[in-house]
């Protein structure tokens, strides 16, 4: 938490953290530790559907394909029903990564401005 409050100190404005989290454990622990620090948290996942996770996992032309996250696709399902009642879960099934971002700025504005 310590390099996040860094950062914020010295950029100001918002931290975006892309980070996959599959054990609500690890999440409280990450949550309550950006809390305690003051840092706003607007959590956000952002879900496609399974065949869609398989076909960008099979084309990722960064990382390649990857067993790991062919392996962690049942954790990722198990995940949903805790993920869905603690974060915003924007379906990017079909959006293209502008669209995305866009959707993730809208709704950290409307967040941030209450």
């Amino acid at each position: 938490m310590a390099a996040a409050t860094q950062i914020l100190d010295y950029v100001g404005g918002t931290l975006i953290i892309p980070q996959t989290v599959l054990v609500n454990q690890y999440w409280q622990e990450i949550r309550t530790g950006l809390a305690d620090a003051g840092i706003p948290i607007c959590h956000f996942v952002l879900h496609a559907d399974r065949d869609e996770l398989i076909q960008r996992i099979q084309n990722d032309r960064v990382m390649g394909p990857s067993q790991w996250r062919f392996d962690h696709l049942d954790d990722y399902d198990a995940a949903r029903s805790w993920h869905s009642r603690q974060a915003h879960v924007i379906d990017t099934t079909g959006l293209q990564p502008r669209q995305v971002a866009e959707l993730i700025a809208a709704d950290t504005a409307r967040a941030t401005t209450k």
